[in-house]
């Protein structure tokens, strides 16, 4: 049986959890305020992804 294989780079783990939330945000989900972090978020997985970290 075939196992998936999780990234170790932190960037694109964020990436990834950024951009699973925005899909979700498109069928509804409301985050009220806390929207706020979605934009951290974003902004820490392109910086972690520019340093290659």
């Amino acid at each position: 049986m075939a196992r998936m294989k999780i990234t170790k780079n932190i960037g694109m783990v964020l990436l990834a959890v950024y951009l699973i939330v925005d899909g979700l945000l498109g069928f509804g989900l409301n985050l009220g305020p806390a929207i706020f972090l979605l934009y951290v978020l974003a902004l820490a997985a392109g910086i972690l992804i520019l340093v290659g970290k």
